[in-house]
């Protein structure tokens, strides 16, 4: 490969910015000639900030513009948390590579000036923040009496309406927040048997042009098979259980002594539904399980769930931090 320049297309938020030069930095240090600038470009969803995400129905929120961008030949790689990409891309585009996976667990993050500090310890009526219905329905499912209240705006944003609310806590995505280095603010992480993630949470989807040998080169040493195994079991089970629009699900993928595993959830949004299952195979089959336990959960009564939900209007509940 000759060295050349590189433009990485960015959200300008500071996790996206984290996200955009830690593989910049990656990059650099395995081709040292390779000359890399970061172009921030402003999505749809850093634009809408008054409407909850479930409102918008949308896909491709925080992704459009990045990808019309890398169609246009203006930037050369997109950096996206792979949990905001929609699992069909457009024509012309392809995922280059995925990152190794950072935890995959959501975390409680409690007013400061609260003493309650874990979701069992809050008092009854307790309100917790999140944009996300895929939280909102596991919150409920595990205690009906929480007030869950709808938050927009980056990590930073949150953090600040959470410290001027009085409100009793909000869940975020640990990675975002370890990525940030915020770690002594968690005050619990929700292991994935009370809350299960969000479809490739953690992971880093680096997305090019596929036909782009040249790029796809640059950023091969910087896929993590595991993960992406992984990851495309969750896409797959997404991609059959979408139909159109998004739905309040979690799951997680993962490598356990040569099998690969995979358990999902299927909520109501008041959380007093819920279809769950787990499936195991072979890592080389990921895809076909995730599409396999997608069509249990459907005929376990996910099917009246899902209908529920779409004739409620409620999409695009991907995109989460």
């Amino acid at each position: 490969m000759a060295a050349d320049r590189l433009i990485i297309g960015t959200r300008g938020s500071e996790l996206a910015l984290w996200q955009s030069k830690f593989v910049k930095s990656r990059l650099s240090a395995l081709f040292p000639n390779l000359r890399i600038e970061l172009s921030i470009i402003k999505t749809t969803g850093d634009y809408i900030l008054d409407s909850p995400l479930s409102k918008i129905g949308d896909k491709g929120l925080f992704t459009k513009e990045i990808e019309r961008a890398l169609i246009d030949k203006t930037i050369d790689l997109a950096v996206h948390s792979m949990k905001d990409l929609p699992t069909h891309l457009p024509a012309g585009l392809a995922i280059g590579a995925i990152t190794e996976r950072e935890d995959i667990r959501d975390v409680f993050i409690s007013h400061p000036g609260r003493n309650h500090k874990t979701l069992a310890g809050l008092p009854q009526g307790a309100q917790i923040a999140t944009g996300s219905l895929r939280r909102r329905s596991q919150l409920l499912q595990l205690r009906s009496d929480f007030r869950i209240i709808e938050i927009r705006g980056n990590l930073n944003t949150r953090m600040k309406k959470l410290e001027e609310s009085d409100w009793d806590g909000m869940i975020l995505a640990c990675a975002g927040v370890k990525r940030l280095g915020w770690e002594g603010r968690i005050t619990e992480i929700l292991q994935p048997d009370v809350m299960l993630p969000a479809v490739g949470q953690g992971a880093l989807a680096l997305e090019i042009r596929d036909d782009d040998d040249n790029i796809e080169q640059y950023i091969t040493p910087l896929h993590h098979d595991e993960t992406a195994r992984a990851v495309a079991g969750e896409r797959a089970l997404l991609r059959f259980l979408e139909g159109g629009c998004q739905v309040p699900i979690g799951t997680h993928g993962r490598m356990e002594h040569g099998k690969f595993i995979l358990d999902a959830v299927i909520g109501s949004v008041d959380g007093k539904k819920v279809v769950r299952g787990s499936i195991s195979g072979s890592p080389l089959a990921s895809s076909h399980l995730g599409e396999e336990l997608a069509m249990q959960l459907v005929g376990r009564g996910g099917k009246e769930i899902l209908d529920e939900i779409r004739s409620l209007g409620a999409a695009d509940q991907s995109v989460e931090s």
